[in-house]
């Protein structure tokens, strides 16, 4: 495995941190930004007071509101949050051009060879930790590992505001006691296969062969076996190529049938063919289509056909198929389509790109 220094920087709770710094009044209150209550809205991201309630991103505005009857909800200002990633971004520049953007507000950095901070890693994220303060008025935690995995894991190990370092001398005796759940990938349908097995962390994964786990979990079980060791030989790439484009709506009222869902259809394939309209002018091309459904009780299910055409009708038949799979009302629909990369100019994932 290839050793390299790698810094995950995780600006802390970003989007409520841009508006605790816009207004200091809401620093030390319960703070959420997202969607109103009364409109089906969800939470977008919290602050520390928050969480403290158990309000957490992704949860219905409206049960944040009954954990935390005092929580503040503030709509999302995008534009602001922009900018304030742009600044976040610049500073990263000044350190490595290799950086690898995961959303607005987290990058791998590789800093291997640089001469910065006399060559470490951990001054560097520092510094880095500090510019962002100063500069741009928000916190940020950070990681510190000999690869993208480790680093991610570290970034998360003394948050908010803090950071911490695995040294690759120490990562065989750090493993074992990680927690499955705290492996990238590992969601609770995972945990419960393997807590199944008797697996609860990375020294009973450890002790399951690499054929035991690919015959359990097909090509993710190669790669469960290599993370329980801290083993991750993924490159930082300063370019990803976007794989897939997509809209999607939640409604304020749920949507009761097939014949009210088809109804919404043409204006999501409006929205998605408006998104679509840049990638296929700079050469790049998309193939098959699915239909995202989130039923009332939050349960959620995605049909594809790599073949589909992007036509009302094509929808139409996946909407179909994906309703008979909850036969209740509909709270959120989505379409989508996976890309091909242009052929002559690669296109640069935006930093920015949010579903509608």
């Amino acid at each position: 495995m290839t050793l390299r220094k790698i810094i995950h920087i995780d600006c802390d709770c970003f989007f409520a941190a841009v508006e605790m710094r816009d207004h200091p009044a809401w620093r030390n209150i319960p703070l959420a930004v997202g969607g109103a209550a009364d409109a089906r809205g969800v939470i977008a991201t919290c602050n520390y007071p928050a969480r403290q309630f158990g309000v957490h991103s992704a949860m219905p505005s409206a049960q944040a509101l009954k954990r935390c009857p005092q929580l503040k909800i503030v709509p999302g200002d995008m534009p602001r949050y922009r900018e304030a990633s742009l600044a976040v971004r610049a500073i990263f520049a000044r350190y490595t051009d290799l950086v690898e953007p995961v959303s607005l507000d987290e990058a791998y950095l590789d800093v291997t060879g640089q001469p910065h901070c006399q060559g470490s890693a951990t001054r560097m994220a520092e510094a880095i930790r500090a510019a962002i303060r100063h500069e741009v008025g928000i916190t940020a935690s950070a990681g510190i590992g000999p690869n993208k995995m480790l680093a991610k894991i570290a970034s998360d190990w003394n948050k908010p505001d803090g950071q911490w370092l695995i040294r690759p001398q120490e990562v065989a005796a750090f493993m074992p006691g990680l927690p499955v759940q705290r492996l990238n990938g590992v969601g609770p349908a995972t945990a419960a296969r393997l807590a199944a097995l008797g697996v609860s962390d990375c020294a009973g994964l450890q002790t399951l062969t690499r054929d035991a786990l690919i015959q359990q979990f097909g090509r993710f079980g190669e790669r469960l076996y290599h993370m329980a060791r801290g083993e991750d030989d993924r490159p930082v790439r300063s370019e990803r190529v976007r794989q897939s484009l997509s809209v999607e709506r939640t409604y304020p009222q749920d949507l009761p049938d097939l014949a009210a869902c088809q109804a919404r259809l043409p204006d999501l394939l409006d929205a998605l063919q408006a998104r679509l309209s840049n990638w296929l002018a700079s050469g790049g091309q998309f193939r098959g289509a699915w239909v995202k459904v989130r039923f009332a009780d939050f349960r959620q299910t995605t049909v594809e056909d790599a073949q589909a055409m992007l036509s009302l009708s094509a929808l139409s038949g996946l909407l179909q198929q994906a309703l008979a799979r909850g036969a209740q009302p509909v709270r959120l629909l989505g379409v989508g389509v996976r890309l091909s990369a242009p052929t002559t100019h690669p296109q640069q994932l935006e930093l920015f790109a949010v579903q509608g």
